[in-house]
């Protein structure tokens, strides 16, 4: 199997996948970690891909979304962006009508706290 295949497997078999460096409970990097803090805390169900234990998978991710950095974050098999637009998208409200439309459960009380603190 390719990296390619593997990563399509991994994002259409879990309605949401983080590719980051290091894991949702030991990210690696500052920008990964704001990520999974974010899901974290607004306790989204994700599964994580740590990109830094597979050169491939590493390389693949920048390939297969044509996107240059990392960490990545796709909902229900469709990329939705990285660190800059996660956080907007949490900012804004945005990332709670993505989750909402796509049935995927989160903690409302915990975006707006998010959102209160960044206000």
């Amino acid at each position: 199997m390719t990296a390619s295949d593997q990563i399509k497997d991994t994002v259409t078999s879990h309605d949401v996948v983080l590719f980051m460096k290091g894991t949702k409970t030991m990210p690696q990097c500052g920008f990964s970690s704001r990520v999974a803090g974010v899901l974290n805390f607004m306790g989204v169900d994700y599964t994580d891909v740590n990109v830094l234990a597979d050169d491939q998978i590493r390389q693949g991710i920048k390939d297969y979304s044509d996107w240059p950095t990392i960490p990545q974050l796709y909902v229900k098999g469709e990329f939705v962006g990285g660190c800059d637009i996660i956080t907007e998208m949490t900012l804004s409200g945005e990332l709670d009508t993505l989750l909402t439309q796509h049935d995927i459960a989160f903690d409302k009380a915990a975006a707006d706290k998010i959102r209160e603190a960044n206000g």
